[in-house]
């Protein structure tokens, strides 16, 4: 990990913020007030959103149980990993394989600041933080490449990361040049934004982070299916995270009724 000062010197408190909004969404205390009046803002105009928040660390958690138990997965590439909220993915995998290898990825000085949080692996396994951009897929893969071996499986995880990325920004050719760097047998695991289900609602909490400084983009299931183009979707396709294999649950409580408006979807290399 590097940086020229100390993370915590370096967070803007006086804007919210996407990762510390989504931390308040999931009850946690890592967000400050102006985070939380945001949160609050939204959850007002879109109701499911701290529903959605928790949906989707749910979506993350089934799809690398699945990965790790059905696939034989030893290797997980997370981009865009947020404020760390138990149980992380690394925790996930090393549960059901403790020689997993993890490699967590995010540019956020909010991030740098909860990293250690992130490194607490099994001995046998690895766990790793890479201080590095999204929007610069070479770089991420030149250093996840020194932890992760890319000529066995990966499984490349995206949760809650494109909806942050405009198409005119390059989104789709980020996903491709990740995707292209994967042997086969890896998988992608992505979440991200729709309009679909309630699109006056997302509209409204566009604009509410649209006002303070934070661009969203909101994507069809079509648009979705974009981002999987030459990988085999894995049953039951692109879906409403809260709807993407139930089953695999673990310690899951009944959280309300209906699709929330992220769409999830995993892939396959063949």
């Amino acid at each position: 990990m590097t940086g020229t000062e100390p993370a915590a010197q370096r967070i803007d408190t006086t804007r919210p913020h996407p990762a510390r909004v989504y931390d308040w969404y999931l009850g946690g205390k890592d967000n400050y007030p102006v985070d939380e009046q945001l949160g609050r803002q939204i959850a007002s105009m879109q109701g499911d959103a701290p529903r959605a928040a928790r949906a989707n660390r749910r979506f993350m958690q089934r799809a690398t149980r699945r990965l790790v138990e059905q696939s034989g997965i030893r290797q997980f590439l997370d981009i865009g990993t947020g404020i760390p909220t138990e149980p992380n993915l690394h925790q996930i995998a090393q549960r059901v394989a403790p020689d997993a290898r993890v490699v967590y990825v995010d540019n956020d000085p909010i991030v740098l600041a909860h990293a250690g949080a992130l490194l607490r692996g099994t001995p046998a396994g690895v766990t790793e933080y890479l201080q590095a951009d999204a929007r610069d897929p070479a770089a991420i893969l030149e250093q996840a490449g020194r932890i992760l071996d890319f000529d066995r499986p990966i499984a490349l995880s995206l949760i809650a990361l494109l909806h942050f990325i405009a198409d005119e920004d390059g989104a789709y050719d980020l996903v491709g040049t990740l995707v292209d760097a994967l042997a086969p047998g890896s998988c992608l695991v992505l979440s991200a934004m729709t309009a679909d289900f309630e699109p006056e609602n997302v509209r409204r909490g566009i604009e509410a982070y649209a006002a303070g400084g934070v661009t969203l983009v909101a994507r069809t299931k079509s648009e979705m299916g974009g981002f999987f183009k030459g990988l085999d979707l894995i049953e039951p396709g692109i879906v409403s995270v809260v709807d993407w294999h139930p089953e695999l649950g673990v310690d899951e409580t009944p959280d309300g009724e209906g699709p929330v408006s992220l769409y999830g979807g995993v892939g396959a290399k063949g």
